[in-house]
């Protein structure tokens, strides 16, 4: 059915990745895009349109096409993906025409939302679009063996959502998917830092603090860090130091949701398959996963092993290339 032109894609909130077979992953661009808005033309994505988040003239609007996991824009995720497409060809040296897509897509999504997600590869140029739940590619990226009869527990902390799912016989036997991830901590921190000390910061500058100085909730050594901003009082640019501390109390909220996820779904857990949990414990992967004591955190608050996936931040386009292979057992459930 494949031939060797086949690509996976992760369409996550936060970055694009893209998989092939024979080179591995070959692109791993932010999914941002920068639009003239007189001629509607991309004017640039990834990360150079990232870099031009808050720095824009008026004529151009820099858009995350991508929220919460879906799709927010379909022309402008259509337009990245066309875009994506030339660019691996160019660079990578590989001719990917029409291919054939395995494309990941979250375990809460609508059936509108997947339809959503496959006509958006198709309309990019690829010949057939498979889908594959994105825990269950996570799962496989991470080395789990995921198509035996024993529990994978499986936390993909992402961008825009943080999905914890139990996977047996390579399907997802229970799942919870929560509307908080990277994305929301930055949100976390800028709320903060407007409310504590009446000071405008971008999302790029956030993002920054929490990976620098960003803990979960476990006891540290404190650190700092200095941060430029806005007054909002006197419209003028300021300087402030925030520690670690505050920068971790202002995540609580959001680890806390998360954990609880966590917990639910451990519940849901069928009684057959709890055993493999505590024997196994739990795997996380996402961008999210890096925070600082995230994995010491968590395996605290449910007392079962916590470990790292390999490479968190390409588990799931890494799982999605692989099961590229055994692609008709896999889209199978996607399918119906």
């Amino acid at each position: 059915m494949f031939s060797g032109n086949e690509i996976g894609i992760d369409l996550g909130t936060a970055n694009v990745l893209v998989y092939s077979k024979k080179e591995g992953v070959i692109l791993d661009e932010p999914s941002v895009v920068a639009i003239d808005n007189q001629t509607k033309q991309v004017l640039a994505f990834g990360h150079e349109a990232k870099a031009m988040i808050g720095k824009t003239p008026e004529k151009i609007t820099v858009v995350r096409p991508l929220k919460g996991g879906v799709i927010a824009d379909f022309d402008m995720t259509t337009e990245m993906l066309k875009q994506i497409m030339k660019k691996i060809n160019k660079q990578s040296g590989i001719s990917i025409r029409k291919p054939n897509v395995i494309v990941c897509a979250p375990s809460g999504a609508t059936s509108v939302e997947r339809r959503a997600i496959e006509d958006v590869v198709k309309n990019s140029g690829a010949k057939a679009v498979h889908l594959i739940e994105e825990p269950v590619a996570a799962a496989i990226g991470a080395d789990l063996p995921v198509d035996e009869p024993i529990a994978n527990v499986v936390v993909d902390i992402g961008g825009g959502t943080t999905e914890v799912a139990i996977i047996s016989f390579g399907g997802v036997v229970t799942y919870n998917t929560i509307r908080i991830g990277g994305d929301k901590m930055d949100d976390d921190i800028m709320q903060h830092v407007r409310k504590t000390y009446n000071l405008l910061i971008g999302e790029r500058t956030a993002e920054q603090i929490k990976m620098e100085i960003g803990h979960a909730l476990v006891d540290h050594r404190e650190q700092t860090i200095e941060v430029r901003g806005r007054d909002l009082v006197t419209g003028l640019p300021k300087t402030v130091i925030l520690s670690s501390y505050e920068i971790q109390e202002s995540l609580r909220d959001s680890l806390l949701q998360i954990l609880e996820t966590i917990r639910a779904t451990l519940e849901d857990c069928p009684a057959e398959l709890s055993g493999d949990i505590v024997d196994r414990g739990i795997v996380l992967t996402g961008g999210g996963a890096l925070l600082q004591g995230m994995q010491e955190w968590l395996s605290n608050e449910i007392f079962v092993p916590v470990h790292l996936a390999p490479n968190p931040l390409q588990s799931v386009v890494v799982g999605a290339g692989r099961s590229l292979q055994f692609i008709n057992k896999m889209t199978a459930d996607a399918a119906k």
